[in-house]
């Protein structure tokens, strides 16, 4: 296996940059760094500067992003180098209905705004488009894993799955808001439900990411 010299992670939110921050101190990672950064932007990085780009759970970016964001990917991996995008459809699936129904939500506002690859606006319907934008950027050896997380009550994933989910869906109440799919009202009201359902001893969840990784020429 190739050794690591130094690993750069990024997002837009500085509080999540200094939470990282905080955790990559207490693990003792002294090779990691971390900026905040738009991707939506055109990325603060020379040409050709990483061996891996490594991309998670971005599914929330407009439909009409993905495609600038692909090639800046492109831009910024030396040749031989490897681009993985991992994604899943939220946080399907569960037994808690609040939790069903704040993602029908947050999948309808994106929807609205132009986020969503689906015509039915029932998923985000970037699972089957990874493969397809690393074959637009030239990509070769291209690679499909799927993966299973289990975040039901009892499991190791749970208290950080349960923790995120109300994080996620308290950020998310002011843009579900705003699209007109349900009233702030509503949309507390599910998200109390959804924090004491997600308590009950009978929780059960999983999510289903699927990695898709391809090598650049």
């Amino acid at each position: 296996a190739r050794r690591v010299d130094s690993v750069l992670a990024v997002d837009i939110s500085q509080a999540m940059i200094e939470y990282a921050r905080a955790q990559a101190e207490v693990q003792g990672l002294d090779n990691v760094s971390f900026e905040v950064m738009d991707i939506q932007k055109p990325l603060e990085f020379p040409d050709r500067s990483f061996d891996l780009v490594n991309v998670r759970f971005i599914n929330f970016l407009p439909a009409a992003a993905w495609l600038k964001l692909i090639h800046e990917f492109e831009r910024i991996t030396r040749p031989g180098g490897v681009i993985r995008l991992t994604e899943s459809e939220w946080w399907y699936y569960s037994n808690s209905p609040a939790l069903e129904n704040l993602n029908a939500m947050i999948i309808l506002a994106l929807k609205l705004q132009g986020g969503s690859f689906s015509q039915s606006g029932r998923f985000t319907g970037v699972l089957p488009m990874l493969g397809g934008f690393l074959r637009e950027i030239g990509c070769v050896n291209i690679t499909y894993v799927p993966h299973v997380i289990d975040y039901s009550a009892g499991t190791e994933a749970y208290e950080g799955f349960r923790h995120d989910a109300a994080v996620v869906f308290k950020l998310f109440q002011p843009f579900i808001a705003r699209m007109g799919v349900a009233t702030q009202e509503e949309v507390d009201q599910l998200y109390e439900q959804m924090k004491f359902e997600m308590m009950r001893d009978d929780f059960r969840g999983l999510m289903l990411p699927l990695t898709v990784w391809g090598e650049k020429p």
